[in-house]
């Protein structure tokens, strides 16, 4: 579907993050992991993991350093008079699950019928990154996207949907793979009118 883009320094290419000092108590921690998992750290191939371990989890984490909520701040009111769905499908993530710390990889569907604003088609996927990149449950990473959305834009509908496979699943327990689990968070008109609902799940190929 068409869209309305961002602005065009706001790309998906993301800088990476600068080299940040690791704490010693947090490189210990990483090490005391690899003494326990059975290896030595002090071995020549794992001398410079503690640290990259580290900021890795910095990375991987680095969505409790922002606000979502602050990417939609920006809209646009002259749509000239489009009143029909916004959707960006499937949006590549990847998040880590609460229990586990293990990677939960999928794709999210977002969509929206706005209102009397919409704002630039990246926003949408920066909210789900910024919700992703923290520690989670596919379940509230759901809702959290879709009432973002809907505190935000106040349009008349907002409708998420997430798959995603979860390593906690496929490479430990009952070491499973090939599974994937389906959530979605439906509001407003999504919600209460089954026509409307039906057609946004079409739009997302479900």
């Amino acid at each position: 579907m068409s869209g309305f883009h961002g602005d065009p320094e706001d790309g998906d290419i993301v800088a990476p993050l600068p080299k940040i000092p690791v704490p010693e108590d947090v490189a210990e921690a990483v090490r005391t992991l690899i003494r326990w998992a059975g290896d030595d750290p002090d071995r020549e191939g794992l001398l410079d993991t503690p640290q990259r371990v580290a900021r890795a989890w910095k990375e991987y984490c680095s969505g409790y350093g922002e606000n979502p909520a602050h990417h939609l701040s920006r809209v646009f009111e002259e749509v000239g008079g489009y009143d029909d769905i916004v959707l960006l499908n499937g949006i590549p993530f990847q998040s880590h699950c609460e229990h586990h710390m293990a990677p939960i990889t999928g794709k999210a569907s977002i969509a929206y019928l706005p209102k009397d604003r919409v704002v630039g088609i990246s926003k949408l996927a920066r909210v789900l990154h910024g919700f992703a990149r923290r520690l989670q449950v596919q379940e509230r990473l759901t809702a959290q996207i879709a009432d973002c959305i809907w505190e935000q834009l106040k349009p008349q509908g907002v409708a998420v949907v997430i798959d995603a496979t979860h390593a906690c699943m496929t490479a430990r327990g009952v070491r499973t793979p090939g599974v994937g689990m389906v959530t979605s968070r439906m509001m407003g008109v999504f919600r209460d009118d089954e026509r409307s609902r039906q057609e946004v799940l079409k739009l997302m190929g479900y």
